[in-house]
């Protein structure tokens, strides 16, 4: 059997609470991001660095059909489904991360027990397509963009664009993501 840190080598998640997006990565390499709704005002998913500590499949109810629990001090947070669709995408939970009961369902069986979490409660987080990147010339996507409106706008092919950026699905960018424009 292979150790927790054998099995999440690599493999991170980041949550940004403001773009409201889970961003699953392999090192360096995004390989989706999925919309999710986070705590509400009064109950904030809490920001920091933490780690998948436990999975259950079908918890039901308001968890939907997956549950990966965090190891965030005083409180039993997690990221899981939901009963509540029309909540992805708002601040309307206790502090877990919901997500679609699809999306969480086709993350779950690639995040190993161990698998680092980082929460930011700021617009930029571990994302590499969300940080300014010094020396090159970059553009921040703006509500309602789309990847190939960006890579029509600069003249560049949106191979390109996808290749300079490690975007795994060119369909989810967001709004105030960073694009580095080769």
């Amino acid at each position: 059997m292979r150790s927790d840190k054998a099995s999440s080598a690599g493999k991170r998640l980041a949550i940004n609470t403001v773009a409201r997006r889970l961003s699953h990565f392999d090192g360096n390499r995004l390989v989706k991001e999925y919309p999710v709704a986070v705590g509400k005002p009064s109950t904030p998913t809490p920001s920091g660095s933490y780690k998948i500590k436990n999975k259950v499949v079908n918890p039901g109810g308001v968890l939907g059909t997956r549950w990966m629990g965090m190891d965030i001090p005083g409180g039993n947070y997690g990221i899981h489904g939901t009963n509540n669709p029309a909540s992805i995408g708002t601040a309307a939970s206790l502090g877990c991360v919901r997500m679609y009961n699809h999306d969480v369902e086709e993350l779950f069986p690639n995040i190993p027990i161990g698998t680092p979490v980082h929460i930011s409660g700021t617009k930029t987080d571990w994302s590499i397509t969300n940080k300014p990147v010094p020396g090159k010339r970059t553009y921040t996507v703006k509500s309602g963009d789309t990847l190939w409106q960006i890579a029509r706008n600069f003249n560049i092919s949106l191979d390109e664009l996808i290749a300079a950026n490690n975007i795994g699905n060119p369909d989810q960018i967001h709004p105030g993501q960073v694009i580095i424009i080769p």
